[in-house]
């Protein structure tokens, strides 16, 4: 009688655990895991404190004080063009802003005049939440980008350094040092092979992947369809966002003395910032200390969140209670900024500027 083998393509799978099975439930992560709940949903029980911090500061604009050199404070809408222009270059990536409706002829001459080659990063100069934030590799993506983009949009050349941290900064105006107070780790959504399931498949076995394989079997249909070798890391989303699979890890052990002289000194460069999170990539943890070697991605003033609360597992209350420290200070600097002879915005301009956000929002194609 013949042996019958088995190749690994034919085996079987084995039934899923219960632990396995509650992993790769999206619907148990949406209800259980609070870091993939509605932004909405999320921040509703802070809206009684931000009530407070209304009435304490007596305007609810307060938070346009909070860093007088950035438009609405850095809340919402801003220009992260002009935000670059504030800070010194040689932190930052060869970056270009662009208009919308350019044609593909035009951006490439720039980007040559430029020295900016591919792969770069494609963003929107106002926008977030990781909204049509790209990495693109190709003429043919490109293209593509141009097509569905309809705003003014930047191109930055891409860092390749293998750290990305979000390293959350603040200085009351009446002190000469700031502090570091959150440190994010960005681990880039990947999977690994096992040498017979393809990549699509892999994605379905952790609710993380799983979320993200529409939008990404629209962007590349092919490496789904990848079967990586045993052991081989796929990387599947090159930009360090939540809402693109990012697991952001608790990286708060890396401050210390050393990191804040280093942040401290950077954000005193910068006219009109104090408080907000910088996003930027590093070649090592060693090398941001001595100062070296790390370029900044992206300036969030006042909206920024100390993003080391969305670590898997971490307290729901201590989120909370990290959310709260951070709008105190924000409302603290906001109010010594005022006494200082900054004023808020005005009922009247911050209602305006809130209605422009909204329609720019409503016009976005996703």
């Amino acid at each position: 009688m013949d042996t019958l083998v088995t190749t690994p393509s034919q085996t079987r799978p084995k039934p899923k655990s219960l632990y396995a099975w509650l992993n790769s439930s999206v619907i148990w992560a949406k209800i259980f895991r609070w870091e993939f709940w509605p932004f909405s949903l999320f921040y509703f029980p802070i809206l009684i404190y931000w009530v407070w911090v209304t009435l304490r500061t007596r305007s609810l604009f307060f938070f346009t004080a909070s860093n007088p050199g950035i438009e609405f404070g850095g809340m919402l809408g801003e220009s992260k063009n002009k935000i670059f222009e504030r800070i010194p270059t040689r932190y930052l990536p060869q970056t270009v802003k662009l208009e919308a409706g350019i044609s593909l002829t035009e951006v490439e001459a720039l980007l040559t005049e430029k020295q900016i080659d591919y792969p770069f990063v494609c963003k929107p100069d106002v926008g977030e939440r990781g909204w049509m934030v790209e990495r693109v590799e190709s003429s043919a993506q490109l293209q593509q980008y141009l097509e569905d983009i309809q705003v003014d949009f930047l191109v930055q050349e891409y860092v390749g350094y293998e750290v990305e941290l979000g390293v959350f900064y603040y200085r009351y105006p009446d002190r000469e040092r700031g502090t570091v107070s959150s440190i994010v780790r960005k681990d880039m959504l990947k999977v690994t092979g096992d040498g017979c399931r393809s990549v699509r498949q892999l994605m379905r076995e952790d609710a993380r992947s799983k979320m993200h394989i529409r939008r990404l079997q629209v962007k590349d249909p092919e490496r789904l369809a990848f079967v990586p070798n045993c052991g081989q890391t796929v990387e599947l989303v090159a930009i360090g966002n939540h809402c693109l699979g990012t697991t952001f890890l608790n990286a708060n052990s890396l401050i210390n003395e050393r990191l804040i002289t280093v942040i401290d000194q950077l954000s005193q460069k910068i006219d009109g910032f104090y408080f907000g999170r910088f996003d930027l990539r590093c070649r090592s943890i060693e090398d941001l200390y001595a100062g070296e070697h790390f370029k900044i991605l992206e300036l969030n003033g006042a909206g920024a969140e100390p993003a080391h609360i969305y670590h898997p597992g971490y307290s729901l209350v201590q989120a909370y209670r990290d959310i709260v420290h951070h709008l105190r200070v924000l409302a603290d600097i906001s109010l010594l900024n005022h006494s200082r002879g900054i004023p808020y915005m005005s009922w009247r301009e911050g209602l305006r500027e809130v209605k422009k956000i909204r329609a720019y929002n409503r016009n976005k194609v996703i």
